[in-house]
């Protein structure tokens, strides 16, 4: 049993992820602002509010708590916000990170597991994208996501930090369970905003681009359960633990679907019309992003195993049904 800071925990795939981690005995503490996080996602282990950018907060959590490891969420991610406000990005994930980092330092915490992203790829040349792709962000979020995995190595090469970034593609889904979900405000993530439409939460779902290069016109991308990003977690923590090397390593299942694909999917399983309307293209936004994980799977033993199209949208339906009503 290790004891975990997770930053950001009260997120969306942090608070998956603390779920996942208490499953297998680990002893977690949620750090998080409550800015995008839930505190009623806070549900295992214990909880302190701060911002990573307060480093008399954070100091204080890791002093108190004699931590083996950090898992680190906590940022910005809204691809299309970051463009606008570059600045907020750069501050809370930057600047927050080195403050996360000199404090571990600090507190004599030496293993780290980051949720980074492919954004940090860009509009790659060719697909899948493996992780010896070249990092070309086309973004903010991108952007600040490789900045903070060259901070992780430099802070490696002066200290001995030992880091896993994770660079997932496309989170969707819920906890099998019921227990949690996707749930930010405003509500911007595909899957969720479909299910909101099918629900009569919202009047119909807009689609950015329909004359990308791809078979139907729409953006592709590869969709990951986030209970399967959950355990790939926990698997780099453990793999960590047990002496393993620092390394980016990405996270998907090496199958593309288009937006239309993904609202067809939400019709069939609601059973309920869902309407849509086209607009352009977000600045920033790649028509192809897919996956090769053969890394994950070597080094961290990891497969999906929820990733199905329908079962994620599935399980995500069940989870909106209970919290929103029919």
């Amino acid at each position: 049993m290790a004891r975990v800071l997770i930053t950001g925990g009260a997120g969306y795939v942090g608070s998956h992820a603390a779920k996942a981690l208490a499953g297998v005995g680990h002893d977690c503490t949620v750090f998080d602002s409550l800015r995008t996080g839930r505190r009623e996602f806070v549900k295992w282990g214990h909880f302190r509010h701060g911002d990573i950018r307060d480093r008399a907060v954070l100091a204080a959590v890791l002093a108190e708590g004699r931590f083996e490891a950090v898992m680190h969420f906590a940022a910005l991610a809204y691809v299309g916000e970051s463009v606008g406000q570059p600045l907020d990005y750069y501050d809370v994930n930057v600047s927050g990170t080195r403050v996360l980092l000199e404090e571990m330092m600090r507190a004599d915490v030496p293993t780290l597991v980051f949720s980074s992203s492919c954004a940090v790829y860009g509009t790659p040349a060719q697909v899948p994208i493996g992780e010896a792709t070249e990092t070309r962000p086309v973004n903010p979020y991108g952007m600040t996501k490789l900045i903070c995995e060259r901070m992780m190595d430099d802070v490696e090469a002066a200290h001995g930090l030992k880091s896993v970034r994770l660079r997932y593609f496309n989170a969707a889904g819920a906890d099998p369970d019921g227990e949690i979900g996707e749930h930010h405000e405003p509500e911007t993530h595909l899957v969720p905003v479909a299910l909101n439409v099918a629900l009569g939460r919202q009047p119909h779902i807009q689609l950015f681009g329909r004359d990308y290069d791809t078979p139907d016109g729409s953006a592709v991308r590869d969709f990951v359960h986030v209970t399967d990003l959950a355990a790939a977690h926990v698997r780099a923590l453990e793999y960590l633990l047990a002496g393993g090397a620092s390394r980016s390593l990405n996270l998907g299942t090496g199958r593309g679907v288009s937006v239309r694909e993904v609202i067809e999917a939400a019709r069939t399983v609601t059973g309920r019309p869902i309407a849509t309307e086209w607009a352009p293209r977000r600045t920033g936004d790649p028509g192809l992003l897919i996956a090769d994980s053969a890394a994950a799977r070597q080094v961290l033993k990891w497969a999906p195993t929820r990733s199905e199209l329908t079962l994620m949208v599935g399980d995500a339906w069940r989870w909106h049904v209970s919290r929103f009503g029919r």
